[in-house]
């Protein structure tokens, strides 16, 4: 069987050697864009391509404000630090992610908690989450959610939205809600990804989006605020551009603010990737479907999309028998030209978030025992 695939996998791309996992690709206006940063001399935050390209992350995702920052990372971090996430506070968060998502909750001295996944779209599980707060959580007197086992107050919840996946987000924030609890979405993977019709990323307080070199629409590296509160959008492109007061000369910062502004010429790649947004996501979406048909032949099970959801098929997804076939997989595919690799090893596995609050999360173990990753470039 491994052969096969393998095979199979060549086959569509038969022009790569090895096959990518995942490769950009510059098919518009990319280096016509830079040519211009170059020659106006405008290569750093300063220029047209940064106001142009948040412009079209709005007008894509339906988002009333973004701002443009260095990293999904640094997104995450500015979006949990707007949301008063403080040393000694908690965050609630998904065992089965990147480790970004994690590391920012810690950048801000919080401590993460994870609660379980559900096999059918690989995010946050409403019901497990409802469980987890049913009987970890209280409402005090001042309105907020305290963890009555820690006693620290429990500041947000940061679902993600898996391989671009669409969680149940609108039950995870109805959970949320009766606890008071914000919900920031890590939407870094998800980037054209719509659940019941409305973009992933725009359902929380904010969401955020990640533009790194292995994403469907690139900058090399970037990373985007998304929400419609026009006061956070402020707030964050304020911190963002290291709280400096607006001024012809002077500089005065009027708080402990972050350098995190994309340059222009990132901006610019990602201007030219915007326009092609739409055969990208068909690209992709059409692999997909060839990919889904093929493993339905030989009897290997192939993550779809959710209900009601959309998905960008960031990266296609399979699930093997067990962790030793996964194993074996891996090793056979990555030997024979094709990268292929696991699911992120568990949050709750890594030393510095081992002793970290969770529940039982069998559905996370299952899943990290069981997925593989395998190539899903845009086929030219």
């Amino acid at each position: 069987m491994f052969e096969k695939i393998v095979t199979f996998i060549k086959e569509l791309y038969p022009n790569e050697n090895p096959v990518p996992l995942h490769a950009p690709r510059f098919l518009g206006n990319e280096k016509k864009y830079l040519i211009d940063c170059i020659d106006t001399t405008y290569v750093s935050y300063v220029g047209q391509y940064v106001t142009r390209f948040e412009e079209l992350i709005r007008q894509y995702t339906g988002a009333k404000y973004s701002v443009a920052v260095s990293t999904g990372t640094a997104a995450l971090h500015t979006a949990l630090l707007l949301e008063d996430v403080k040393p000694n506070t908690e965050v609630i968060t998904q065992p089965l992610t990147f480790v970004a998502t994690v590391n920012a909750i810690a950048y801000c001295g919080a401590q993460p908690v994870f609660v379980d996944v559900e096999k059918s779209t690989l995010g946050l599980d409403p019901q497990k989450l409802n469980d987890f707060l049913i009987n970890h959580a209280v409402l005090k007197a001042d309105g907020l959610c305290y963890n009555k086992a820690t006693g620290r107050l429990i500041t947000a919840c940061v679902p993600m939205h898996t391989f671009g996946h669409p969680a149940r987000i609108d039950q995870i924030i109805e959970v949320c809600s009766k606890y008071n609890i914000p919900v920031i979405e890590d939407a870094a993977e998800s980037l054209g990804s719509f659940y019941k019709d409305k973009h992933t990323g725009t359902y929380g307080t904010m969401g955020i989006l990640s533009f790194n070199g292995n994403k469907p629409v690139t900058t090399g590296g970037g990373g985007m605020v998304i929400t419609n509160d026009e006061s956070l959008a402020t707030k964050a492109k304020h911190m963002t551009t290291t709280a400096k007061k607006p001024h012809p000369w002077e500089f005065v910062h009027d708080m402990v603010g972050y350098n995190y502004r994309m340059p222009n010429i990132n901006a610019a790649v990602g201007c030219a990737q915007m326009e092609r947004i739409t055969e990208t996501l068909e690209n992709k979406r059409n692999t997909a479907m060839i990919y889904k048909n093929f493993f339905q032949e030989i009897g290997v099970t192939f993550v779809d999309e959710p209900e009601n959801a959309k998905s960008n098929f960031w990266l296609n997804t399979v699930i093997l028998k067990d962790r030793q076939e996964r194993d074996n997989f891996l090793a056979y595919a990555n030997e024979h030209g094709v990268q292929s690799r696991p699911v992120w090893t568990l949050m709750t596995k890594l030393p510095m978030y081992q002793n970290c609050q969770c529940d039982n999360i069998e559905v996370a173990q299952w899943l990290e025992d069981r997925l593989v990753n395998i190539p899903s470039s845009v086929r030219i």
